[in-house]
């Protein structure tokens, strides 16, 4: 079996991008994901604090595994949304990843509305189509994270839209957390049928699903003894990325970094 990295998004930690390498570091993880800076979530931030956290990821030698807008959070009925996203935030982000040297934009699968389905897959996979030719264009790759309650829920649902875009730059981030609650078991089931589309891992748990209540890794239902050996098995992947999702960030960040490495 090959070995995994840690990794964790920043904002998991602090929000103060300083602070929570100062953690990261001192727990030997040296790969981080970028969400929210204290300024708000990128691309929006302060273009002093893009500058600090710059030099702060080239003094320390770190790397960010990927940046996340938040973008595609959005029904497909909300077509000036979408385009503002694809208009705007998208080009920034990439122009944010390019300063921070990473490759992989982290959006989501559109929440569902209540029209048929397959209509708002159709208009999903258009907009995917013109996003994945934007990042391609920078050399980039779009994960597209699964979660419950969107268009892209199961591990399931995001391979078969992943499939139906059929572009190179389109690949999944695969949380199999947000897909329990789902008609899906997250491990095997879920990851099995979505595997060859992996790009990253998100970690975290939860016994309720992980829209209404996360735990640390190993309080919850998730298999994550089986997904992590699955993981060193299919070596898809180098890193798991830590996504912690309760209070206290920094206790319990810790905690899932102690228990990903017993697991490792």
């Amino acid at each position: 079996m090959s070995s995994l990295e840690l990794g964790i998004a920043s904002d998991e930690i602090s929000p103060d991008f300083k602070e929570a390498i100062h953690h990261g570091l001192a727990w030997g993880i040296k790969k981080y994901e970028i969400r929210v800076l204290k300024s708000g979530r990128i691309p929006q931030v302060d273009e002093k604090e893009v500058d600090e956290v710059c030099d702060l990821i080239k003094t320390n030698e770190l790397e960010i595994t990927a940046v996340s807008p938040g973008i595609f959070k959005l029904p497909v009925s909300d077509e000036s949304g979408l385009q503002h996203e694809l208009d705007v935030l998208l080009p920034q982000t990439i122009e944010f990843a390019k300063r921070v040297g990473s490759s992989l934009i982290i959006v989501f699968g559109f929440k569902q509305d209540d029209t048929p389905l397959e209509e708002q897959r159709d208009k999903a996979v258009g907009i995917v189509k013109k996003a994945a030719e934007i990042v391609a264009a920078a050399n980039m790759t779009l994960a597209i994270e699964n979660e419950p309650g969107f268009l892209c829920d199961t591990g399931e649902n995001t391979a078969r839209f992943i499939e139906r875009v059929d572009h190179p730059a389109v690949k999944s981030n695969w949380d199999p957390c947000n897909s329990f609650g789902t008609d899906e078991l997250p491990f095997p089931d879920g990851y099995e049928t979505v595997k060859k589309h992996i790009i990253n891992v998100h970690a975290k748990d939860t016994k309720l699903g992980g829209l209404v209540e996360c735990l640390p890794l190993g309080e919850g239902v998730i298999d994550w003894p089986g997904q992590v050996k699955a993981l060193l098995r299919d070596q898809i992947v180098q890193h798991i990325t830590i996504e912690t999702d309760c209070l206290p960030l920094i206790e319990q960040s810790e905690k899932n970094v102690r228990y990903l490495k017993n697991l490792l």
